[in-house]
């Protein structure tokens, strides 16, 4: 049953993970700062080694990690529509899609711990990702005052 739960878990990780991933790649191509596309650019692939990260630790637990789309997701895909959000490539709103993106992920990723039937390796790893999306929000951030 632990196994089970563990798997959905990181199912719904995966999921916010990949929106991440897409919605930071849709932010790079649609924003002129070249330093921000680089920073942009580089979260993207952050996301997409943490996505790996959680399929090699499924696969570990004995589960095919063929699909990646969980119920949590759901509430994270909102960020990734751009198109309306960031008419006229403008750094300010692209951030501030970026910025509800993250937060998403944090909220989702601070419920995932709190889950009792999470190994101390799981804990551990999925903590580490945590961290790693803080430091991304504070990348994020520091851009936004450089452009306000």
């Amino acid at each position: 049953m632990e196994t089970k739960k563990n798997i959905e878990i990181l199912n719904g990780l995966i999921s916010i993970l990949e929106d991440g991933r897409v919605g930071y790649t849709n932010a790079a191509e649609n924003c002129e700062d070249a330093n921000l596309k680089t920073e942009f650019f580089g979260i993207a692939r952050e996301r997409a080694l943490m996505v790996i990260q959680l399929q090699d630790e499924i696969n570990n637990l004995g589960k095919s990690t063929s699909a990646t789309d969980g119920p949590l997701g759901a509430i994270h895909r909102a960020w990734i529509d751009f198109k309306s959000i960031v008419t006229g490539h403008k750094s300010d709103a692209i951030i501030e899609a970026c910025l509800t993106g993250e937060e998403a992920a944090l909220s989702t990723f601070k419920e995932a711990i709190k889950n009792e039937s999470l190994t101390p390796h799981l804990f551990s790893v999925i903590s580490s990702q945590l961290m790693m999306i803080e430091k991304s929000i504070g990348k994020v951030k520091a851009y936004k005052d450089i452009t306000v």
